[in-house]
């Protein structure tokens, strides 16, 4: 009498990288019985991590090497919330944007925004002397310094704008940069809010 002997092992194995499931049988007998082995590897987890990567476009360095998530205008709107008066400047310096705000009397405000969050980083108050140029040169005036950064927007990107008010050539000056990070002075009409190039711009 011929004795045959046949163990089935099935192992279920989880990893991180995805499951693996094998199947083995042995045959105790001499015949030709081969073990037949079967593995079925997942890897949609792997998939999974590639797709979310994929979603949030890349990694969040790559996020933070590339500038724009948070507007000159956007920072400006955020600034004038938490701080309301009349912003007259806006730069992104030092990895924040900093806004000039006018006010009541003669008070000034600079308002820091995070630049990739666009929440308020802090700000600080100061007394200075030119308020009333200030707002001799924003009188009659219909663009604000938000409206003139989305004007200059549609010429690159916006890393600066300010107001010139010295004699007649009075308007929003505006600096672009183009991904080739090449600079732009811009010129924005205070009631028109056109935008040309700064004619003193090299």
């Amino acid at each position: 009498m011929k004795r045959n002997i046949v163990i089935a092992v099935v192992t279920a194995a989880a990893l991180v990288g995805g499951g693996t499931a094998t199947a083995l049988a042995v045959s105790g007998d001499d015949d030709d019985a081969s073990a037949p082995v079967t593995r079925t590897d997942d890897d949609r987890d792997d998939r999974d991590d590639r797709d979310d990567r994929s979603d949030d476009g890349g990694d969040d360095g790559d996020r933070a090497a590339a500038p724009g998530d948070v507007t000159a205008a956007d920072a400006i709107a955020a600034a004038l919330k938490h701080t309301p008066g009349t912003a007259v400047s806006a730069e992104l310096d030092d990895g924040s944007w900093e806004i000039d705000v006018l006010g009541k009397g003669d008070t000034w405000h600079s308002v820091r925004i995070d630049p990739g969050t666009g929440k308020v980083l802090g700000s600080s108050k100061d007394d200075e002397d030119d308020a009333a140029e200030v707002r001799a040169a924003l009188k009659g005036t219909s663009v604000t310094a938000e409206q003139a950064a989305k004007a200059a927007a549609a010429k690159g990107t916006v890393v600066s704008v300010d107001l010139d008010d010295d004699g007649d050539d009075r308007g929003w000056e505006a600096e672009t940069r183009a991904s080739g990070g090449d600079g732009q002075d811009w010129s924005v009409g205070l009631t028109t809010a056109s935008v040309t190039a700064d004619r003193d711009d090299d």
